[in-house]
């Protein structure tokens, strides 16, 4: 009788166990509704792409209607903005991913902890990001000679200035979106996946500064890819190089490269007075 006694409350839990739980149903649940409520770059998240589809693609309608022969005049400049895009995306995005490995493997703190200096540990990211853009987007262009005759190195000496221009930016945007994560632990990781679309549509990359309402323009030359993509639009189809655009870029992404490195030590200084090197977690 004892081991029927026993056998069936242990019976009873194997099949309760095996069964479908509203326990276990509500506590994942549970988890995730605390995860979302606690992080705001994943409420952000779930805003971010409806809104940013309808506004980019909303200006390019605007301007593809009043504009209907522009592709007929400057087809390539088109494919140069996708390149150029891609450049200034996977510049920001190699920074970033190469950062997020070690936070991936908890190694942030050791490094910290080492006699590397976080000038150091930025610089050799930015490294990282030039090998793996280089890997991308060199295989892009052949494409782009090969399947539509476009050959993006016939820009010339300017493509020199149009690649710093956007690559800087990237850089500046990659270290802040670090030092976002390294402060706010992996709970923000997506913000280095989103951030760089956030200037999407204000960098102008498919359709010019005009097509944007007036107000709005402001913010838009505010942003050094702006004038990148303005003074590509202007070579490909004027054949005029604007420097006068280049230099001015230059110097906004100065100011954003000197205030990205005083965010990412700002933030780190803060990530270690309360712990969250060692953590990192959501």
């Amino acid at each position: 009788m004892k081991g029927d006694a026993v056998s069936q409350p242990v019976a009873g839990r194997i099949v309760a166990h095996r069964g479908i739980s509203p326990r276990r149903i509500g506590a994942m649940v549970q988890r995730y509704w605390y995860l979302l409520m606690s992080s705001w770059p994943r409420l952000l998240e779930l805003i971010y792409w409806p809104a940013l589809q309808i506004i980019t693609w909303g200006f390019l309608q605007d301007f593809i209607s009043e504009n209907a022969g522009f592709f007929a005049r400057a087809g390539g400049t088109l494919i140069g903005a996708v390149i150029l895009w891609d450049i200034l995306f996977r510049g920001q995005l190699g920074f970033s991913i190469s950062f997020l490995e070690e936070m991936w493997a908890r190694n942030l703190g050791n490094l910290m902890m080492s006699p590397l200096k976080p000038i150091e540990f930025l610089i050799s990211l930015m490294v990282m990001s030039l090998v793996r853009l280089a890997i991308g987007v060199i295989p892009m262009t052949l494409l782009a000679f090969f399947f539509f005759g476009f050959n993006f190195y016939s820009i010339g000496v300017p493509l020199i200035a149009f690649f710093c221009n956007l690559i800087f930016t990237s850089w500046s945007i990659g270290i802040f979106a670090s030092g976002l994560v390294l402060r706010n632990g992996l709970g923000a990781e997506s913000i280095v996946w989103t951030l760089m679309f956030g200037i999407l549509p204000l960098a102008c990359i498919y359709y010019p500064v005009t097509v944007l309402p007036h107000w709005l323009q402001y913010v838009a030359w505010s942003l050094p890819p702006t004038y990148v993509f303005e003074g590509m639009r202007a070579l490909l189809s004027d054949h005029v190089f604007r420097a006068d655009l280049m230099i001015e870029a230059f110097a906004i992404n100065v100011v954003l490269l000197a205030a990205s490195f005083a965010i990412f030590l700002a933030l780190l200084r803060s990530a270690r007075r309360h712990g969250a090197l060692l953590q990192g977690g959501e």
